[in-house]
């Protein structure tokens, strides 16, 4: 199973890039790693990404577990074509008691089980025969005296009576005919020229027999099986798919188990169907897949908060977490690695590592890394910015050679324009929740270069900020409006206390501008904390 390496909910370039670069160190090592994305990434992203030619990260909604991470019975289906002697066989030598029948394409049609070969030998149709001459063959042993492979369909007769008794009753076309070596009785069925005989008994046909047969254009087979036996057999030459269950109760691979848990202890089947698109048959899934499943292996960067992870990370295995956030709640049953580093980015981390395991790093992932790192620090404008940072960045431009500050403009310019955005979207494209002393506060943030656009819709983003403030029941609900070329920040909120904002950032004000306010971590989150403290 793959391991999935991805960072936090609304993906900035940090995020993404760490995501992909680790997942490239990781599968130096050996591991086999998929990079992904809890979301569509932003603009700035894909210009990074799309600059250093570096394919885009899978995104995925959440790390539940699904039904293709179980160890569910791989089986291989069945045609509908083959008899219910042979499928009864497949099932003994395999010891198995369900089978699917597929088509040609490996599509489901159906499934049979030991319990309905059982019933079809106790309520059957004991005087249809329908099925091929090869499984007859196949199933008795038999061989052809006269004719060739055909589908047979007819009614069957088992010829134990005296020759004028038969004589008298009714044969035709659609007759199939059991016989021992009863010649007068076989040379009636013959002119009768019937579907099909059967000779018992591996017994020996006169040539004249054999001529007539030939000439009325009636297929004749022995079989070594007595007359009784014969008969006892026959029926369970038929298809499969004459007792096949169609009407069944089958899950697609991307179901979650916790969806369909319920369907499986009511329904109290021993086995059902797993499809994947188009209805293509992969295996059996029982009762027993759905005690320990197997979990997804996920790695994290850029974060260790479960309300900042993906959906379901509780069902997941974390393997590793590598952060350059203050510690959160994400705990674990088991010890893994967990990189945590005060810097700037955590494609800085990712960087080091690279060294520590003496790994070379390719143009495209030295590209997303300095991507990575210059949009957490801005170009190392934010006061979490570190010499490691910084030096990561020189040592990694040593192999993508590019004008790292015209580059980084091109980049925010690139990210930061709101064109085309809702209030929505601008809002969430960079959202995390905090537990903040006690109390539940939403921030968002944006790096913009237009402002100008931020302020031409301030009242629909108040409206906006007020109505998640109400949904969520938010303490505090907070727009961090960065304008990077002025080194600060606009603020714009909904607050359950009005002095919280004046003690914090000396505002009163909505869209008030606030000198040297640009990180989020390292100074919005701190001085609210701390002024939370003063109010309480």
């Amino acid at each position: 199973m793959s391991i999935l390496i991805f960072g936090h909910k609304n993906p900035d370039t940090d995020s993404v890039a760490s995501s992909i670069a680790f997942s490239n160190l990781k599968r130096k090592l050996g591991y086999e790693t998929i990079p992904c994305v809890l979301g569509n990434i932003s603009k700035e992203s894909k210009f990074a990404l799309d600059y250093f030619k570096v394919e885009h990260p899978k995104v995925i909604k959440n790390v539940k577990i699904q039904i293709k991470d179980l160890s569910y019975d791989k089986i291989e289906g069945i045609s509908p074509n083959i008899s219910i002697l042979s499928a009864y066989k497949l099932m003994e030598s395999k010891n198995i008691r369900t089978l699917p029948i597929v088509d040609e394409n490996n599509k489901l049609l159906g499934i049979v089980t030991m319990k309905d070969i059982a019933m079809d030998l106790i309520k059957g149709d004991f005087y249809t025969l329908n099925t091929s001459l090869s499984n007859i063959l196949n199933d008795l042993d038999g061989e052809i005296l006269v004719g060739d492979e055909f589908l047979v369909f007819g009614k069957i007769s088992v010829l134990a009576y005296y020759y004028e008794t038969v004589k008298k009753g009714h044969l035709d076309k659609d007759s199939i005919i059991i016989v021992g070596d009863r010649y007068d009785i076989i040379e009636h069925c013959i002119n009768s020229k019937v579907k099909l005989i059967i000779l018992t008994g591996s017994k020996d046909l006169p040539e004249k027999y054999i001529s007539l047969a030939k000439a009325n254009h009636v297929p004749i087979i022995s079989v070594p099986t007595d007359t009784y036996t014969t008969s006892k057999l026959i029926n369970q030459c038929n298809y499969i798919s004459s007792i096949m269950r169609r009407n069944i109760i089958k899950f697609d691979e991307n179901e979650y188990i916790e969806e369909i848990t319920d369907d499986v202890i009511v329904n109290n089947l021993r086995n059902y169907p797993i499809v994947r698109d188009n209805n293509i048959f992969l295996g059996f899934l029982g009762r027993k897949h759905l005690i320990n499943p197997s979990k997804k292996k996920v790695i994290l960067v850029d974060h260790n908060e479960y309300s900042q992870s993906a959906e379901g990370l509780n069902e997941a295995e974390i393997l590793e977490i590598v952060d350059h956030h203050k510690i959160g709640d994400i705990y674990t049953s088991m010890p893994i690695n967990f990189r945590n580093m005060p810097v700037g980015s955590t494609c800085t981390i990712i960087y080091n590592m690279f060294k520590e395991q003496n790994v070379d790093i390719d143009y495209k992932t030295a590209g997303i890394l300095i991507s990575g790192i210059i949009s957490d620090t801005l170009l190392f404008k934010s006061p979490t910015t570190t010499v490691l940072d910084r030096k990561a960045v020189s040592e990694l431009n040593e192999v993508v050679n590019i004008d790292i500050n015209t580059f980084a403009m091109d980049m925010f310019k690139a990210g930061t324009s709101l064109e085309g955005f809702t209030i929505d979207e601008i809002f969430y494209r960079d959202f995390k929740e905090f537990n903040i002393e006690g109390t539940k506060a939403g921030m968002g943030q944006v790096f913009t270069l237009d402002i100008e656009d931020v302020f031409n819709r301030k009242d629909e983003f108040i409206n906006f900020i007020e109505k998640v403030h109400e949904d969520k029941g938010y303490f505090l609900t907070l727009l961090v409006v960065t304008d990077i070329l002025k080194e600060g920040s606009y603020l714009l909120y909904k607050c359950e206390n009005n002095s919280l904002m004046s003690i914090a950032f000396g505002i009163s004000e909505q869209g008030s501008f606030v000198e040297n306010l640009v990180s989020r971590k390292k100074q919005v989150v701190p001085k609210i904390s701390e002024s939370i403290k003063i109010i309480k």
